[in-house]
């Protein structure tokens, strides 16, 4: 759990410390749109030492997150990094003076609240590999997700962000579950694993879909998708196919912390995207 929180910690910061040097980055000179001006501008804040602090903080969180999948169960694990959205509102409301409203805070509350749950209540991971189909079944579901990806642009507008942020959340979720399907790290099992082209397809098609999502629609509705994607069908998977159980007699905490824990994140959704402007701004109300 301490794993699976770091990485929370580390994903949530490392998007502010993004989003502060692609800002400087745009405040260099030139306004535009398009490719060109996305690379030129991607050229600009990757100079800058906050945004490799934000890329050497993904590559953390990433190492954080899959020795949290190999140590406890599936559900705690895409709670925990769904929990990221608070993080980052509070490394928002400090580096970025944005203000939150009461809700907002109390939001962060219940999240912290319902982590708190998840921690008490999860046991170990589970000890079963799950049926041979299954890395087969995370392979088909990374594909689809790479196919939504590249097509997102021919999407109807309304219903697109949510139909790519839960596309987004699905690939992640292969990579969670993916994870757990790998049992050797020598270069043989890895390259005749299914599991492993999953891992990749999927991690590579959700950061594509999460991506436009998040250029063509709503960040709230793009980022609810994704927290719902990432983390019920996961625990799902981890639960019935995997082994992962609770401490014994805990069930219900754990089902209340995971619940309380996407709802909060939820609440905080409009985070998935750090706020474009530095300067202080009102309150906004929570969709």
């Amino acid at each position: 759990m301490v794993c699976a929180l770091g990485a929370a910690v580390c994903f949530g910061t490392a998007t502010v410390l993004q989003a502060m040097a692609a800002r400087a980055a745009d405040g260099g000179g030139g306004d535009g749109e398009g490719t060109a001006f996305a690379v030129t501008l991607f050229l600009r804040a990757v100079r800058q030492w906050r945004y490799l602090a934000g890329l050497a903080l993904d590559g953390v969180g990433f190492l954080l997150q899959i020795a949290a999948l190999r140590s406890v169960p599936i559900y705690a694990v895409g709670a925990a990094l769904a929990s990221s959205l608070a993080v980052t509102a509070v490394v928002s409301a400090r580096l970025l003076r944005v203000r939150l409203s009461g809700a907002e805070w109390g939001a962060v509350g219940v999240v912290c609240a319902g982590m708190a749950l998840l921690g008490i209540a999860s046991g170990t991971e589970g000890d079963r590999g799950g049926p041979a189909a299954l890395k087969y079944a995370m392979l088909g579901t990374a594909l689809v997700v790479l196919a939504l990806a590249l097509l997102g642009g021919r999407l109807p507008d309304r219903g697109r962000a949510l139909a790519l942020g839960l596309g987004a959340g699905f690939g992640f979720g292969v990579v969670e579950v993916a994870v757990r399907l790998i049992d050797s790290l020598a270069p043989s099992a890895l390259l005749a694993n299914p599991a492993t082209y999953a891992l990749l397809v999927g991690g590579g098609a959700a950061f594509l879909s999460l991506t436009s999502a998040l250029q063509r629609g709503s960040v709230t509705t793009a980022t609810a998708g994704m927290v719902i994607g990432e983390t019920i069908g996961p625990a799902l998977v981890g639960v019935v196919w995997l082994g992962d159980r609770t401490r014994e007699g805990l069930t219900w905490v754990a089902v209340l912390g995971f619940a309380v824990a996407v709802a909060g994140a939820l609440a905080l959704a409009r985070f998935g995207e750090a706020p474009e402007h530095s300067a202080p701004q009102p309150p906004l109300r929570i969709p």
